[in-house]
């Protein structure tokens, strides 16, 4: 990598893994925006997914006491069935006007939940869950924001924090190990793939460790709105993303 572009590179990780830290999702969101100008979308996705396995790793593993496996089989194993689904899709639609309208679902969904008080918890079923969890996946493969649905789910629930993440960040690890697995299968780990993740790992764990920092000194109110931040930041750069894409 040219030595201008290794700073931007690198402050993309930390950033990144400061959010995964303090939210628990959003990283490819945050690194994505930098790293597509200066390294390939195959090289993107690659470094993502192979982060995305050590932040959620990392998260489950200082949220393990809140662990629910009742609650994290249905989703996870609709977002296994989800994910395959989405990617087969996007040979059938549009991506352009699927980003475009899922933006605009992701921007109204968080800025009305912003400006109105939290909502009386919701109880889900198993059933209800799986499929939520097949759109999960679903949007996963199309778009590439695979924990966007299973994050808000866990939201409406009404959970605190420390469960909602104990939740949706082993979602999000499967879906992580099943998109990692299909990209060494395509031959996407190529060396210098490989020699970048190393000189990002640093600064991702440094980010991480911040974030999770600052994630213990908030209370449930803020991680509430910390989450629709960053659900809305997401359903903005789907739409932006599809402007470019859109039919003229």
């Amino acid at each position: 990598m040219d030595g201008n572009l290794l700073l931007p590179f690198v402050l993309a990780r930390f950033f990144g893994g400061f959010v995964s830290g303090f939210s628990g999702f959003a990283m490819g969101l945050v690194v994505s925006g930098i790293w597509l100008h200066i390294i390939t979308p195959v090289q993107t996705a690659a470094l993502i997914a192979g982060y995305g396995l050590l932040t959620q790793g990392y998260g489950i593993a200082k949220l393990r006491h809140e662990l629910s496996w009742p609650n994290i089989w249905p989703l996870t194993l609709g977002t296994a069935i989800g994910i395959p689904i989405g990617v087969m899709l996007l040979t059938h639609i549009n991506p352009s006007f699927l980003r475009f309208g899922v933006g605009a679902l992701l921007v109204l969904y968080a800025v009305y939940n912003l400006v109105r008080p939290p909502i009386k918890p919701l109880k889900i079923g198993v059933p209800a869950d799986i499929a939520i969890g097949i759109s999960n996946g679903l949007l996963g493969g199309l778009t590439g924001l695979g924990g966007v649905i299973s994050t808000i789910s866990c939201q409406l629930r009404g959970w605190s924090k420390d469960k909602q993440r104990a939740v949706f960040q082993p979602v999000l690890f499967a879906a992580f190990v099943i998109i990692s697995i299909s990209q060494l299968v395509a031959g996407s780990y190529t060396i210098d793939t490989v020699k970048l993740y190393g000189i990002g790992l640093p600064f991702m764990i440094a980010g991480i460790w911040i974030g999770f920092k600052l994630y213990g000194t908030i209370n449930d109110e803020t991680f509430r709105k910390a989450v629709l931040m960053l659900v809305l930041l997401a359903g903005v750069s789907l739409i932006v993303s599809a402007s470019g894409l859109m039919p003229r």
